[in-house]
């Protein structure tokens, strides 16, 4: 095995809450007390399961009005792209850069890299191990700013609400929107980053 020992040699695991070491026979962390698994249970399809939620969730998220405006008269609701639009021809290009990216280039490449990461641990792959186990931690690392499509509307509307004769309120879609990032980041808690490198030790 190239020399690098592995937990299960020692009948040892970690514990998921607060990494101390316990034996590998350990139902309860002596520790924090916490629940402890040599692998996360059922891995797998916990995160098919929530990955497939967020994707349905993300279809009405898209489609259905995130925000209702009115403002001198004149009222519209607006989906999340017409609303990123909006922004953008007003000249707020800031604000409509960051909704895009919060809402679209986000949840786009939370669905790309874990459904990438599902197949290829399904399939036993051993191609860019590494790689894949960094875009795992980058799929962590973008899943805390998932929500600033959500705070954006919320801003939005508190600031609109000082104007006169305007008014701003938000619409179903920022609903699925919000479950569409809480799915995608169960979906990475979810997935147990160990699974790919059991190719490795079955290549070995």
């Amino acid at each position: 095995m190239n020399g690098i020992p592995y937990a299960r040699e020692h009948d040892v695991c970690l514990c998921h809450t607060c990494g101390y070491v316990c034996p590998a026979d350990t139902h309860v962390c002596p520790r924090c007390e916490s629940a402890v698994h040599v692998r996360k249970p059922n891995s797998m399809a916990r995160t098919w399961a929530f990955l497939i939620a967020g994707l349905i969730f993300y279809i009405p998220a898209n489609l259905m009005p995130v925000m209702f405006t009115s403002m001198l008269g004149n009222s519209s609701e607006s989906t999340i792209m017409s609303g990123v639009i909006e922004f953008f021809e007003a000249g707020s290009w800031d604000i409509a850069l960051l909704i895009f990216i919060a809402s679209v280039v986000v949840p786009c490449i939370k669905f790309v890299v874990l459904g990438m990461l599902l197949v290829t641990c399904q399939r036993r792959s051993t191609w860019a191990m590494r790689e894949r186990s960094r875009l795992y931690r980058f799929i962590e690392l973008i899943g805390y700013w998932s929500m600033l499509d959500v705070l954006v509307v919320a801003l939005v509307a508190a600031l609109v609400q000082f104007r006169e004769l305007s008014t701003i309120e938000p619409r179903i879609g920022i609903l699925f929107f919000g479950l569409v990032v809480v799915m995608t980041m169960l979906a990475a808690m979810s997935f147990d980053p160990r699974l790919i490198w059991d190719a490795e030790v079955e290549d070995v």
